[in-house]
């Protein structure tokens, strides 16, 4: 996830690199690669098919201070993508959200997001 058009982070700034699973009752599953377990790496979440091979993808995350002792509140990443013809890899744009528990909105960031399908042959790719 890169950054693009987002208050306070200049453009190109990745947001985040993670391992994502889409299953195919339609929920989603993410660990984050750039957020630490104690602060909240893994979000849960659904899609839906919106196209022949366009998806909408709404997923929540439980984010906690950088001590990993109080909760921050919920954080909420939609996506819109779109997959090459093979199904190989996709490309779109998502919203991130960041809630505190009374509702108030704390961040919000916007951006491209790109992603490459993990098969029995892909090998060593670093994360980042």
């Amino acid at each position: 996830m890169i950054s693009e058009g987002s208050t306070g982070i200049p453009d190109g700034t990745e947001v985040d690199a993670s391992y994502v699973q889409w299953h195919s009752d339609g929920t989603e599953m993410q660990v984050s690669g750039m957020r630490l377990p104690l602060t909240g790496d893994t979000c849960l979440g659904v899609w839906i098919k919106t196209g022949a091979r366009t998806y909408q993808l709404n997923h929540f995350g439980v984010s906690f201070d950088p001590t990993g002792q109080i909760l921050v509140g919920p954080a909420r990443l939609q996506a819109w993508l779109t997959l090459d013809a093979k199904g190989n890899s996709s490309l779109g744009r998502f919203t991130l959200e960041q809630w505190d528990e009374a509702g108030n909105l704390l961040a919000h960031v916007q951006g491209k997001v790109t992603g490459t399908r993990v098969t029995m042959e892909t090998g060593f790719q670093p994360v980042e």
